[in-house]
């Protein structure tokens, strides 16, 4: 069987694996161990799992592979943010962000491989979505930015953001996986409050969220508190306005009972003025939320600029006297091309795989 027919290891369930064990004469409880090394110890390969004997290895390395991402390429900023190109089993790329802080290491990572959803301010957006990570692959970004976390700074990863390349809730089934196993005790074991996923704003998926009843964050992309603006900069609006946003934000509140995070870029002449404040501090009142500021981070051919600093501080004060909590993000890594929105601008590895990769066009 050649390495390109064989089933993923790590696309099994433990009850499958066990089974397969059973089935080639070994003891049921090597399936605890071989799930010990797949997801707490992070295993990339058979021979890692020194605890197993060496036919035991060589039977489930000729039957399964690993689909293990690897590091591409590293750009480290002047702020000390890591951006890596993360290659696939198959050869496409996605992009990945180690954020430092000096309370917080923060791993911002890919859900899709380019992306569907066309948001004109966003280089990712520019891209063709080729398809969706598998759980494994998420999971992989992970340990590997939890890795140069203490390779570079010697500080353990605190937090993990779904803000990389693609739409999350597009990829529902891998996304809550790959978060099923990074939380789970049996994998890498952090809280779910320490988890975001970021979304552009899909009604019946932040629904089902809420039926799931997730426990970790969500921050919804939202740009404009009025449906023709928010339709000219992200056209997934035209099927998810407003009204439909704020219905599905106030079940997945009364079901899970976590405020969602609105992430508000501020674009110059275009969603900065007093009036677009106030919209923004009236929509604020119908839905349980607060509000991320963002500074805009330009791409190559964008439309926006980056509004001035007293229309930013205008604003501000506008929401936080409509009682709406308030935070400024300061974005890093704008040096690499490592900032939200930045995500696969100027990055020649995933032009020549979204080149040679993607499907023609007719």
């Amino acid at each position: 069987m050649t390495s390109a027919s064989k089933p993923s290891i790590r696309s099994l369930s433990n009850d499958e694996i066990k089974k397969f064990l059973e089935a080639n004469g070994e003891k049921s409880f090597r399936a605890k161990q071989v799930q010990e090394w797949l997801w707490q110890k992070s295993a990339r390969s058979f021979d890692e799992m020194s605890n197993l004997s060496k036919a035991t290895r060589e039977l489930l390395a000729n039957h399964f592979t690993f689909h293990a991402v690897q590091v591409d390429s590293c750009q480290i900023s002047k702020d000390r943010t890591i951006k890596s190109a993360f290659k696939l089993h198959d050869g496409h790329i996605v992009e990945g962000v180690l954020i430092p802080t000096d309370t917080r290491m923060t791993a911002c990572i890919s859900s899709q491989v380019g992306c569907s959803l066309t948001c004109k301010f966003c280089a990712t957006g520019k891209l063709a979505r080729l398809r969706n990570l598998d759980a494994e692959e998420i999971y992989d970004q992970v340990v590997l930015i939890r890795d140069q976390a203490l390779a570079q700074y010697n500080q353990p990863l605190t937090n993990i953001v779904y803000m990389g390349m693609g739409e999350p809730l597009l990829n529902y089934k891998s996304t809550l996986e790959s978060i099923n196993r990074i939380t789970s005790p049996d994998g890498l074991g952090m809280s779910p409050q320490r988890i975001t996923v970021s979304t552009a704003g899909i009604a019946k998926m932040i629904q089902k969220l809420g039926d799931d009843q997730v426990k970790f964050n969500l921050a919804l992309s939202l740009h404009a508190a009025n449906d023709a603006k928010r339709n000219h900069i992200m056209p997934i609006n035209e099927q998810n306005t407003l009204d439909a946003l704020a219905d599905a934000i106030n079940y997945f509140y009364d079901k899970t009972g976590t405020r969602v995070t609105f992430e508000f870029i501020v674009f110059r002449n275009f969603n900065d003025s007093p009036e677009d404040a106030q919209e923004l501090a009236d929509y604020c009142q119908r839905v349980t939320a607060k509000v991320n500021i963002i500074e805009y981070n330009p791409i190559d051919d964008g439309e926006f600029k980056q509004t001035y600093p007293e229309r930013l501080e205008v604003f501000k004060n506008i929401l936080e006297e409509n009682g709406v909590i308030v935070n400024i993000r300061r974005s890093r890594g704008k040096d690499i091309d490592a900032a939200c929105g930045q995500l696969a601008n100027k990055n020649e590895a995933v032009m020549k795989d979204q080149e040679h990769l993607a499907p023609k066009k007719k």
